[in-house]
């Protein structure tokens, strides 16, 4: 059966998210060492730690998990949209959070001064909306896709966090012919509920499709219980271990041009 559709996961796939968080942080953290005259590289660290663990602290953690919603997302999200309850706990969680991590961030480097840390908060969102990337390929490949096959796009997160980083590369969106996101559906990849709704509304089998992402946990597992083909782009030389196998590796989305042809 021949391959009719290509699903993309969003971030670090299309979207180059990691290097929007991380000179968030760097900007953030240039910010802080000015004023109190800590070492940037140890505060971005420290604070890493500290949202983290503050995060899983939350009763809200299991439910941000299976969505996919990672602790620097809720650094900056707003959590406005989402019928599920747990998006309000999120809401109303958030700005204590922000403020919270970046002050724990700050005294575990012995600096005590909980304004510098309500001030970084509110920096470090402001500065991460600036940051707007996508790979140097992303519009290359997703034009010599458009109308042989069908695209969709299958991102976890929250809903709204999700449409602002589409809504902030508007040029992206007209590509598909379909948006998923997890947050609206109650579930997160690797749920196999979630990749038959997908599935549905392109009408596709998992044998005509392909899924492409950068996370073996989330975007080729689930691709793997359903019997879709799996795609893992692995742009930094990661090194698996055999527990997720993809059905095939790339270290570009270039290298789809090449493979998708192949595939019958």
């Amino acid at each position: 059966m021949s391959v009719k559709a290509v699903l993309f996961d969003l971030d670090d796939t299309l979207l180059w998210d990691d290097r929007s968080v991380s000179e968030a942080f760097k900007d953030t953290c240039r910010l802080a060492a000015a004023e109190a005259g800590v070492n940037e590289e140890e505060l971005e660290a420290s604070v890493r730690r500290e949202a983290r663990a503050l995060y899983e602290s939350f009763d809200t953690f299991s439910f941000t998990q299976m969505i996919g919603i990672n602790p620097f997302e809720a650094l900056w999200g707003k959590f406005e949209r989402g019928d599920h309850p747990m998006f309000r706990k999120l809401q109303q969680l958030a700005p204590e959070y922000r403020i919270q991590a970046w002050t724990n961030g700050l005294a575990a480097l012995g600096v005590d001064h909980p304004e510098l840390g309500r001030k970084l908060a509110e920096w470090f969102p402001a500065q991460r909306r600036k940051l707007k990337y996508v790979y140097e390929e992303t519009f290359a490949v997703l034009d010599e896709l458009k109308g042989k096959y069908k695209l969709l796009l299958l991102t976890n997160g929250s809903p709204d966090l999700q449409q602002e980083k589409l809504d902030g590369m508007p040029d992206l969106i007209p590509y598909f012919d379909s948006i998923v996101i997890s947050g609206n559906f109650g579930e997160g990849k690797p749920s196999s509920k979630l990749f038959a709704h997908a599935m549905e509304q392109i009408g596709i089998t998992p044998e005509e499709g392909v899924m492409v992402g950068d996370k073996l946990t989330t975007d080729i597992l689930g691709a793997n219980r359903i019997g879709m083909t799996s795609v893992w782009i692995n742009r930094h030389g990661a090194v698996r271990n055999d527990e997720i196998i993809p059905s095939y590796e790339i270290q570009s989305l270039q290298g789809l041009l090449d493979l998708l042809p192949k595939l019958r």
